[in-house]
């Protein structure tokens, strides 16, 4: 490793002021971008970049025991729910008033900031106060995919630091680089939605293709009866627990190598295991969220064709086509509907049999 960002492939400007701040940090930071972005990895580099003497060379005991999450002056907050509530972000400000064991400073993470606005008692205005009167030797680094007008005034306190989404070359490039063959890279780019690491799981999926096929034969599997819609929102649902596998498999090497950098340093176990295993079961709902917009937007592209199909046909005088056209556009407007109650929470089985229920019709 040449240093500790060696590995925020595509995020090159990002990156430059990144080794900037480490040489003359100030008290917060804001770095936000779009899921699969290395958000969450460019905070633990920054964070690991601040600690080292020589701001993250990527090979001394500082910089390892960062990027194995083992430093007891990097503190990440943990959110059990939905939002940030009010107790989490004052223990996170608690944390704040320590003084660093170590030479360097006390960092506190706090990742998805977006979500101390949401909730019935939104935590922003405390999260705010801890901003404002930071002790001397304490560094915020905040980290959102999202910069909802709500956040203004905690994002005035923070040095906001941008990433930008992968294209589908960037990842397949990526892919390729790491020794991907370049069809399955160029299906894992495609299906990633410039997410980095879903794109590294994908690639190591056998059965990609298989549901890409499922979800654009829906619309022929929709016989029109009830049996038939419940039937295909089975096999759809049963799919989603079979795509989180490789993802699960990723999780264990990366558990094993934790292990294994924790055996080196003279530890007998990974340094805050459960927060590491609370973290792997965020990433698998997140990971299967996005599994259904991946499949969502294939189910969109197949009604998109046959708007156009239908649209051609209907300049000529085609009356069944005129009536298709109007029932494409319904069935589009079905699956957007269903991909914005992604955001809402509900269980996914559910959200699925209405969705079929209502595509039966077109």
């Amino acid at each position: 490793m040449t240093d500790v960002f060696e590995r925020l492939v595509g995020q090159d400007r990002a990156v430059a002021a990144l080794r900037q701040y480490a040489m003359n940090p100030v008290h917060a930071y804001l770095v936000s971008g779009p899921a699969g972005a290395s958000v969450h990895d460019s905070v633990v580099s920054f964070a690991a970049a601040l600690q080292c003497p020589r701001h993250g060379c990527g090979t001394c005991d500082v910089c390892r025991l960062v990027l194995a999450d083992q430093d007891p002056d990097v503190y990440f907050a943990e959110r059990s729910g939905v939002s940030w509530r009010l107790e989490e972000i004052r223990e996170a400000e608690r944390v704040a008033r320590r003084r660093p064991l170590g030479a360097g400073y006390q960092i506190v993470v706090i990742e998805d900031v977006e979500l101390t606005t949401t909730g019935a008692s939104p935590s922003a205005p405390a999260l705010l106060k801890s901003l404002e009167e930071p002790p001397s030797r304490t560094i915020f680094l905040l980290s959102a995919e999202e910069l909802p007008a709500a956040l203004d005034t905690v994002i005035s306190r923070c040095l906001d630091v941008k990433l930008r989404a992968l294209s589908d070359e960037d990842l397949e490039s990526i892919l390729v680089g790491e020794g991907a063959e370049p069809g399955a890279a160029r299906a894992a780019a495609a299906a990633a939605n410039g997410n980095l690491r879903r794109a590294r799981v994908l690639v190591r999926d056998e059965d990609l293709s298989s549901r890409v096929a499922q979800w654009r034969s829906v619309p022929e599997r929709l016989t029109g009866t009830p049996a038939a819609s419940a039937l295909v929102a089975q096999s759809i649902a049963a799919s989603l627990d079979e795509a989180i596998t490789p993802l699960q498999q990723v999780q264990e090497e990366e558990m094993a190598r934790r292990a294994s950098d924790a055996r080196e340093m003279g530890l007998r176990a990974v340094a805050n295991r459960k927060d590491v295993e609370a973290q792997f079961k965020r990433e698998q709902r997140r990971f299967r969220l996005d599994e259904l917009r991946f499949g969502f937007s294939a189910l969109t592209g197949v009604y998109r064709d046959r708007l156009m199909e239908n649209l051609e046909a209907s300049t000529e005088g085609d009356a069944r086509s005129a009536y298709r056209v109007g029932a494409s556009l319904r069935a589009i407007d079905a699956v957007a509907e269903a991909n914005r109650r992604l955001s809402t929470n509900i269980d996914e089985s559910l959200l699925l049999h209405d969705l079929m229920f209502s595509l039966m019709e077109f």
